[in-house]
């Protein structure tokens, strides 16, 4: 009986990862700092150079005659719409004697409703004392049109009410008129028709005496709004603080540059789609991370951020030691984005297998316009040589080839280097598209890959950075097996079928 399972539907990818966004962003942190920065000595110096114009600030009560306890303001906003009006503004000019024109004075003024009776009005000008006066022009005109509009309001209401009023005296007139005629007849349809009239007569009667009272508290009430509209605060100059503006201004700036620098950042991050957690980069070079050196901060209290990045180079070396140690196959270490710190790996690698008793041990340097050879030696370091001068190797001597992977890399020369490899990558350093790249080309070389060690990575990231193919047996360590001695002492390798890693065909991100 056979057996047959199908593997399980990947889970589907998001569009967008906000974790490894998140982690772009944050590890680009000197762009959105700086831009934060720059907002804020922007907004401090913009204080310094243009300060405030000198203003003047008033108060006015402004009574309404539809006043109601439940208003929502709709009131004290239209006098405050009214206020930058050209009536207004030229009423305020002539008083003042300016010949400035009222739709450029409009812009130096503005009005703001405090309560539902209350207008402040605050001018700008070129001195206190002008701010001042301008302010004083703009409260009088506005109280005397609020009087104004108050009085023909209340003229036209008690006129109207006048009017009614005299048309209904002209039909009690007539009536009057009837039943004086009717009084000479003594028919008995004329004493009905009188009882009508005498009916009519008192209605008229009664409305003209009710218009006459709403015209009379028409007038009577104009008054008591006329009065209530006045300048309850005298006009004064608004002192200004240099700190105080300067310290807004800067704080306006440093949110604003923040934002942007975030908003910068992320899209940045989208853009670019180059990969910062193991996951991503273990995924798209289709080999595990097997460690990851730190950057050593450069403020003096990172003595012990240093002390452990020495221990991790430490541990890495012995683990590169071990997969190097007993193999007949050469390796190299191929870089991306980190050339000083593969050149430093390299040379560590180096000096412990010398010091294992390994025989000598030569680094070639593969890197473009050589790093290794051109450093200054100090006593007990390998032997380094260029790539191009490499002679045969003799059989005591190990070498260890170091080289690149960067863009306008020749990928035949990089098996002269090592047929098996350990990529030194940058975190966040090259894209996706390029990550798969070169895991095309080295599988076409047949290189293939020990592991990845992750420079400079995320200290907050814990994804799984290994590839496992199957429950018990991952990706890393089973490209070939430990060398044995055969009958003539010379190292036998015994390798297995070696996995290629599955790569997109192009060098576009295959998610």
């Amino acid at each position: 009986m056979t057996t047959s399972t199908t593997p399980e539907p990947a889970a589907p990818v998001p569009l967008l990862d906000l974790q490894s966004l998140v982690v772009a962003v944050r590890r680009r942190r000197r762009l959105w700092c700086a831009m934060a920065l720059l907002g804020l000595l922007a907004g401090a110096a913009l204080a310094v150079l243009r300060p405030p114009a000198p203003s003047a600030t008033v108060k006015v009560l402004v009574a309404h005659q539809a006043d109601q306890p439940n208003d929502p303001g709709t009131l004290i906003r239209t006098d405050a719409a009214l206020l930058q009006t050209t009536g207004i503004a030229g009423k305020a000019l002539q008083s003042l004697g300016s010949s400035e024109k009222p739709e450029d004075f409009m812009r130096d003024y503005g009005g703001t409703g405090l309560t539902n009776n209350l207008l402040q009005i605050n001018v700008t000008g070129h001195s206190d004392a002008e701010a001042v006066a301008r302010a004083k022009a703009l409260a009088d005109a506005f109280v005397a049109d609020h009087v104004r509009r108050i009085k023909e309001a209340a003229d036209a209401e008690a006129k109207a009410l006048l009017d009614q009023r005299d048309r209904l005296r002209e039909e009690l007139a007539q009536v009057n008129k009837a039943i004086g005629d009717a009084s000479q007849q003594s028919d008995p349809k004329t004493a009905a028709n009188r009882e009508s009239l005498d009916a009519s007569r008192a209605e008229l009667k009664a409305r003209i005496t009710d218009f006459s009272q709403r015209a009379a508290e028409a007038g009577v009430g104009m008054p008591r709004l006329v009065a209530g509209t006045q300048i309850v605060d005298a006009p004064r100059a608004v002192r200004q603080s240099l700190p105080k503006t300067a310290a807004t201004n800067a704080a306006i700036g440093l949110v604003l540059g923040l934002v942007l620098g975030l908003a910068v950042a992320a899209v940045g991050a989208v853009v670019a789609d180059r990969p910062v957690l193991r996951r991503e980069i273990a995924a798209d070079l289709g080999a595990s991370v097997i460690a990851e050196l730190r950057s050593v901060p450069r403020r003096s209290a990172g003595r012990w951020q240093r002390r452990r990045t020495r221990a991790a180079r430490t541990r890495l070396t012995t683990t590169l030691a071990r997969s190097v140690r007993g193999s007949a196959e050469a390796v190299s270490l191929l870089e991306l984005g980190c050339a000083r710190s593969t050149s430093a790996i390299a040379l560590d690698l180096a000096g412990a297998l010398a010091a294992e008793d390994e025989g000598p041990v030569v680094v070639v340097d593969g890197l473009p316009g050589p790093q290794l050879a051109k450093r200054r030696a100090r006593p007990g370091d390998p032997t380094v040589v260029v790539g191009e001068r490499t002679g045969a190797a003799s059989p005591q001597e190990r070498r260890l080839g170091v080289g690149s992977v960067s863009p306008g890399t020749a990928w035949t020369d990089l098996q002269y280097l090592g047929t098996r490899t350990v990529l030194v990558v940058r975190a966040g350093h090259g894209s996706a598209a390029w990550l798969h790249t070169v895991a095309r080309q080295l599988a076409d070389q047949g290189i293939p890959v020990i592991g990845v060690v992750l420079i400079d990575p995320d200290p907050r990231d814990r994804t799984d950075g290994t590839l496992w193919d199957g429950p018990h047996t991952a990706l890393r360590g089973r490209n070939e097996r430990p060398a044995r001695r055969n009958r003539t002492g010379r190292r036998r390798t015994e390798r297995r079928p070696m996995w290629t890693a599955r790569v997109p065909d192009s060098d576009q991100e295959a998610r």
